[in-house]
């Protein structure tokens, strides 16, 4: 199999970038994405010219790191798939396969298909765990877990923080990723303490590096690990019901709660009612 690769060339976060072309012979169909970089990268070095640079660890579709646009889609043509298991035989003899790094302003360009994907890391760092101290907790597994929610959490646990999500989004959001540890953590008793605390403090990060999720879908079929839109939902909910939330003795107030009118709306509507423990709190 021949293929044109087409791959942006940056030689650091300051310089101007553009395209540039190259040829590949005798590929393989079981050859990964990223093992036709290697060869290209061979090819290169052995013409004493720089190979290009892009991000790879486990090649197993674990880790994440791997991240770049193939022909304009996040990781490659086949859905849930990273591009480290994104084979050649996806295209055909003599295609011209276009790849560049992921785009968005949160991702900026380090060199060539490598980006700075900290963004994501600041996000987690601002409440992606569970800190309430233990003390001296009971043996873990008396500490009940249904079987449903136990493998919803593990579903939702199984994000690798890639970032396919926001390149894939038109508005370069980052619900799914975020609402994949919010969800994930809500799913189980270690993570009920400090789970409005949590939200609240994870959106307000998100909200600093990245655009708005208006629904378009396309994060669901580039994720890697098929996290789906109803962590978006839950997300939405526990943000809304945590601005209602007390702290201590005083009620918790958001930063721009009384910009939010639609906050006072949600509040009487059904499935805010449904749940007791999510009334919200009034002070006299």
């Amino acid at each position: 199999m021949r293929l044109s690769l087409v791959i942006w060339r940056q030689a650091d976060a300051t310089a101007a970038g553009d395209f540039e072309r190259y040829e590949l012979t005798d590929i393989a169909p079981e050859v990964s994405i990223l093992e036709l970089l290697d060869m290209l990268n061979a090819q290169l070095v052995a013409e004493n010219r720089d190979p290009v640079a892009f991000d790879h660890d486990c090649r197993e579709g674990i880790c994440g790191s791997c991240g770049l646009m193939v022909n304009g889609q996040a990781h490659g043509p086949v859905d849930s798939t990273p591009a480290c298991l994104q084979r050649a035989r996806s295209f055909e003899d003599g295609d011209i396969v276009t790849m560049e790094p992921f785009r968005a302003d949160a991702f900026p360009v380090i060199r060539d298909l490598v980006v700075d994907r900290s963004s994501l890391d600041r996000i987690i760092a601002s409440g992606g765990y569970v800190s309430t101290a233990t003390n001296a907790a009971p043996e873990a597994l008396t500490m009940s877990v249904n079987k449903i929610e136990s493998d919803v959490a593990m579903d939702h646990a199984a994000c690798i923080g890639c970032g396919a999500c926001v390149a894939a989004c038109p508005n370069a959001a980052a619900q799914l990723f975020t609402g994949a540890k919010v969800a994930h953590l809500a799913q189980l008793p270690q993570g009920q303490v400090e789970r409005y605390e949590r939200v609240r403090s994870m959106v307000e990060t998100m909200e600093e590096d990245f655009g708005s999720c208006t629904n378009f879908g396309e994060c669901v079929p580039a994720c890697p690990a098929d996290i789906q839109l109803d962590v978006i939902a839950l997300l939405n909910r526990d943000y809304a019901r945590s601005m209602f939330r007390v702290s201590g003795d005083e009620e918790v107030r958001h930063k721009d709660r009384r910009d939010i009118p639609w906050l006072s709306r949600l509040r009487s509507g059904p499935w805010w009612q449904s749940d007791p423990d999510d009334q919200p709190h009034t002070t006299s």
